[in-house]
């Protein structure tokens, strides 16, 4: 098989799909891999480290898409590259078609397999190829969230861990998954007031289990969630249905009973975000304000540590694209459900659920 790893070209996006290992055991197999020039270099590798593991450095990324039976990226498809797409092509990347209908119209136009990072799940029913994206997103959601607080952002001024005589900032996290417990323990190691809420009793009280007594568990319903997003001083949005649209936890109204100041981090914003208000930024432009409060929504929050990321990428990966690269489409999608879930477009048809569900205009399978 011709694997093609293309530059990643989303605005401030600068991980990379494969690492030279990963080059290494796919050329020791037989498949050759095709790299765009440079594709690794702001996650710190270089063309040399590529072409010595056996893959071909290849200058023209028109090249790679002609030549590639299988795509392998991080981020979902650019306008200018769905245009280079063939009907015979897989695609293996992060997509989150729920958030976006012109982009799940246009790769469905354009006849390609779209495997999906986010959907493929395990025998545990968890997700291990979001799961290490997730807990980078969770850990930066109150970094990022602790500089927004600062005036110069426009936010409160307040230091999320205080100071001897001074309180602690109050942060509330939506969601005990992945990104929300990540995000829960980091916030609680600076000293926060934590709060964390989520609709799963058992996942809150693994929370209280292994968290530090400066962190509550909540169990999530309207209220509950206006109650604390009032006192709040951080809400980081950590919720998520496998493949489908966040459900928008806080509305516009509530925004203004919130302390001025007060900043909303949407990791969910991929999936289409859990505030009413969110909408996509970037990394050179990652803030605005409504009502007085800060908003980040960022979506790509792991690509700012392109080189952590990109390892604990490709360390979750590497294996199934191992497993795709010597199995092929069919006997990769008919091994298990687990590997199946991860197809959401085939032969012009939507063939996830809730890929679906959120666009049942779309040509689909159901």
């Amino acid at each position: 098989m011709i694997i093609g790893v293309p530059k990643e070209i989303k605005a401030d996006e600068y991980r990379v799909a494969l690492l030279p290992v990963g080059a290494d055991l796919l050329v020791q197999d037989g498949h050759q891999v095709l790299i765009e020039k440079n594709a690794g270099l702001a996650s710190g590798y270089h063309d040399k480290e590529f072409e010595s593991a056996g893959a071909k450095i290849v200058s023209n990324v028109n090249d790679i898409f002609n030549e590639s039976s299988l795509i392998i990226k991080v981020k979902e498809p650019q306008s200018e590259e769905l245009d280079k797409f063939s009907n015979s092509q897989i695609i293996f990347s992060y997509f989150h078609f729920a958030s976006s209908e012109a982009l799940t119209a246009s790769c469905i136009k354009s006849g390609i397999t779209a495997l999906a990072y986010e959907t493929l799940t395990d025998t545990h029913g968890q997700l291990p190829l979001l799961k290490p994206m997730s807990e980078v997103a969770g850990k930066m959601s109150i970094q990022e969230g602790a500089k927004c607080l600062e005036k110069p952002m426009l936010g409160r001024g307040v230091l999320l861990g205080g100071v001897a005589g001074v309180a602690p900032a109050n942060v509330l996290v939506l969601g005990a998954g992945v990104v929300g417990s990540n995000a829960a323990r980091v916030a609680a190691g600076l000293g926060a007031n934590v709060i964390v809420m989520d609709i799963d009793i058992e996942k809150l009280r693994h929370i209280d289990e292994v968290m530090p007594e400066n962190v509550t568990t909540i169990f999530s319903d309207p209220h509950a969630i206006e109650n604390c997003a009032i006192n709040a001083d951080l809400i980081i949005g950590a919720t998520l249905v496998p493949g489908a649209r966040a459900k928008k936890l806080i509305n516009r109204s509530l925004l203004k009973k919130m302390k001025k100041g007060a900043v909303l981090v949407d990791v969910s914003i991929d999936q289409g975000g859990c505030f009413e208000t969110s909408k996509p930024t970037t990394h050179h432009d990652p803030v605005y304000v409504i009502d007085n409060i800060v908003h980040y929504c960022v979506t790509n929050i792991p690509g700012a540590v392109a080189r952590t990321s990109s390892q604990a990428l490709c360390n979750a990966t590497l294996p199934f694209i191992h497993k795709l690269s010597n199995l092929g489409l069919q006997a990769f999608i008919n091994e298990s459900k687990n590997l199946r879930n991860a197809l959401n477009i085939h032969a012009g048809k939507i063939k996830h659920l809730a890929v679906a569900n959120a666009f049942p205009n779309l040509p689909n399978s159901f």
